[in-house]
């Protein structure tokens, strides 16, 4: 099977996204965990009067995770695959949420913002430096970058964990629901040919980011996925 480049993701999700909401609701941590990256913004109380980027929203799950931690700030949700944001816009969102169709690397939104998550989208970024330089840019003094992102490089049990996960679980799956299994194999190289965590906390470093530090997740997702912290 050919390999899907990371420009090409985009297409791939609006293609799956159809299927996605009822994939990523079979993992039982999903939603959970992402509520968990999301208090990593350290919010302070409701939320009103502050602005939060979701870049890479999806069909809405980190939006959702951002709302519960902050229901009342001003959330801007952007995601490049327009699949996907019709997804996000038909479900019921309080007014303060809002959604834009745009690329991370075109960022067409406007800061500054108390604070930026990013679920699955570093990873997915033909080059993540500008897009990370650019984030840093929107966010007030002192502000958070999280990014909720698979990293298995710097451990051979987590690499051979996704490996067993993906093949036994995620590949099948997503291939019976959209008929397809690109994007996941895709998904499954991209983990494997991405940072390890240590690399990527240099990425953020280098480009910005200060008191960068990592934050683990819980149940079979350990080691696996990663909550990435950094500071304006």
């Amino acid at each position: 099977m050919a390999k899907l480049a990371a420009a090409a993701v985009p297409d791939a999700f609006d293609e799956a996204a159809a299927g996605y909401d009822l994939l990523v609701g079979a993992n039982p941590d999903y939603h959970r965990e992402l509520r968990r990256s999301a208090t990593a913004l350290r919010v302070p109380g409701d939320g009103e009067g502050l602005r939060l980027l979701d870049l890479g929203c999806g069909t809405g799950a980190s939006t959702a995770a951002l709302l519960a931690v902050a229901p009342r700030a001003e959330i801007v949700a952007v995601d490049a695959s327009r699949g996907m944001l019709e997804r996000a816009r038909r479900k019921s969102w309080p007014a303060n949420v809002s959604f834009v169709h745009a690329r991370a690397e075109d960022l067409a939104v406007h800061g500054p913002f108390d604070g930026v998550f990013a679920a699955y989208l570093v990873r997915n970024l033909p080059d993540p430096d500008p897009v990370l330089t650019a984030v840093r840019g929107l966010l007030k003094p002192g502000a958070r970058f999280v990014a909720h992102e698979y990293s298995v490089r710097d451990s051979w049990a987590a690499t051979a964990l996704w490996t067993a996960v993906c093949w036994s679980v995620i590949i099948p799956s997503g291939a019976a629901v959209t008929r397809s299994a690109k994007l996941y194999t895709y998904l499954w190289r991209s983990v494997l040919d991405f940072d390890g965590a240590g690399a990527l906390r240099d990425r953020l470093r280098r480009n910005g980011f200060v008191l960068v530090r990592t934050l683990p997740a819980a149940g079979w997702q350990r080691g696996v996925v990663h909550t990435f912290v950094g500071e304006a």
